[in-house]
């Protein structure tokens, strides 16, 4: 059947109105092509096409001049046939289901894509933790963390820090998750959540996991192109935590950055720029514009600037056909969850641009999430040799089924990777069957 027609199908079935706008419906298109490609029966694609549970819930909290002010936080727990739900917790303005919906569902088929025994999830709270204090930041993690404390546990939800949030504010949440748990042991509520300082229970290292992850990927695919990281030329858009992460590890491993643009300004320069003189300029003038030595760009003239590599680092949506119209890159690797609008990623596919997808090039997060859960399960940790050797064996094997199916199926590799992703999901739903 046409995609088109079989996507628009699937979607009126469920009552699903096609909205550009959504992030949820975005990746929703997307997997449900990938699913058709892969052979995936209709059912499971309907099963796969929409989140098991959507949690809404509002709470107040009480500010620091005194009054008490209103909040809503969300959990939507996609799918959980591989394992309990795991997925990050975002503290971002103007948080919505449908966005939660799209990343819960990015997440079931990363888990999926690297055999990890997780489900996809992810949730938040609608607030500007910039704009907070620490006590206010504080208070909402609480009680954030009390009103949803009965819809997660280690064998059934695990949250993660995601954008806006950090592992202080996870250390907040098992605490108060602890307290109200009475009926489990203290230290066995630790790994209801990951991302936790390594004093209680976290691992050294899993704060840098999306960068790690990222450079395996890149290692992994460049001998496809004829290229390797040392000489490599990279653009990096978007310069906050993971940005400014990964531009510091592709250096140390002998690439050379060469532009730079976050939402204030860029920065070019031909003979590479400085990943530290960066992120100082960075933390006093809060953009990368000005440096000594380097050109400052607009938007447009940065993406015009031509690298091997162009990483994509800031945020959701931000490639829009426009700005795909203004790639000179011709490898394209997603930092940042889902960077793309459909019309973004046709223009990238019908212009040649090689794409890395999110759900390879982030996955060291969840890879290493799944690493601290085990060390929580099992009281047994994992030396610091034995993390970064699991870490890069978990995502450097995802990167390889993406290759393989993109040989079988003959696709661009988003799709190759989330076909690979559903024919287990899929193979799963085979064995196991569909209750009753």
């Amino acid at each position: 059947m046409d995609p088109i027609r079989h996507q628009s199908r699937v979607m009126e079935s469920l009552g699903i109105a096609p909205d550009p706008s959504s992030l949820h419906h975005q990746m929703l298109q997307r997997m449900l092509a990938a699913a058709n490609l892969a052979g995936v029966r209709e059912a499971h694609q309907m099963i796969l096409a929409q989140p098991k549970n959507e949690i809404l819930v509002r709470f107040p909290v009480l500010m620091d001049d005194g009054r008490h002010r209103m909040f809503t936080g969300f959990r939507v727990q996609h799918n959980d046939a591989l394992g309990p739900y795991k997925g990050g917790l975002r503290f971002t303005p103007r948080l919505s289901l449908e966005e939660l919906k799209g990343l819960a569902m990015m997440m079931t088929l990363k888990c999926a894509l690297l055999r990890l025994p997780f489900g996809g999830a992810c949730g938040g709270v609608d607030c500007d933790p910039r704009v907070l204090s620490r006590e206010e930041v504080k208070r909402i993690v609480r009680r954030y963390s009390v009103a949803i404390a009965h819809q997660l546990g280690p064998d059934y939800d695990i949250p993660g820090p995601e954008m806006g949030t950090d592992a202080q504010m996870m250390a907040w949440f098992v605490d108060t998750a602890a307290q109200m748990t009475p009926d489990r042991a203290r230290h066995g509520m630790s790994p209801v959540v990951t991302g936790k300082p390594p004093e209680i229970g976290g691992i050294v290292g899993r704060s840098s996991a999306v960068g790690q992850g990222f450079v395996h990927v890149v290692r992994e695919m460049l001998p496809d192109f004829g290229l390797s990281l040392e000489g490599l030329t990279v653009s990096v858009a978007g310069f906050g935590r993971i940005g400014s992460q990964i531009a510091r590890m592709l250096s140390a491993e002998g690439a050379r950055i060469v532009a730079v643009h976050e939402k204030r300004g860029g920065c070019v320069s031909a003979e590479g720029l400085d990943p530290a003189v960066l992120n100082d300029h960075m933390r006093h003038h809060g953009t990368v514009a000005g440096i000594a030595g380097t050109t400052a760009v607009d938007e447009e003239t940065f993406y015009r600037t031509r690298s091997d590599l162009l990483v994509l680092a800031a945020r959701e949506r931000m490639i829009d056909a426009q700005r795909a119209e203004w790639i000179a890159s011709p490898i394209v690797a997603e930092a940042a969850n889902l960077p793309w609008t459909l019309e973004g990623d046709d223009v990238m596919l019908r212009r040649g641009i090689d794409v890395l997808p999110a759900i390879v090039c982030n996955s060291g997060a969840v890879a290493g999430s799944w690493l601290e859960w085990t060390q929580n399960r099992t009281y047994i940790p994992w030396t610091p040799l034995e993390y970064e050797e699991r870490l890069e064996q978990l995502v450097v094997l995802a990167v390889r089924r993406m290759k393989l199916a993109a040989i079988r199926h003959e696709c661009d590799w988003r799709t190759a990777a989330y076909v690979s992703a559903l024919e287990h999901l899929a193979r799963v739903y085979e064995l196991r069957g569909i209750f009753p």
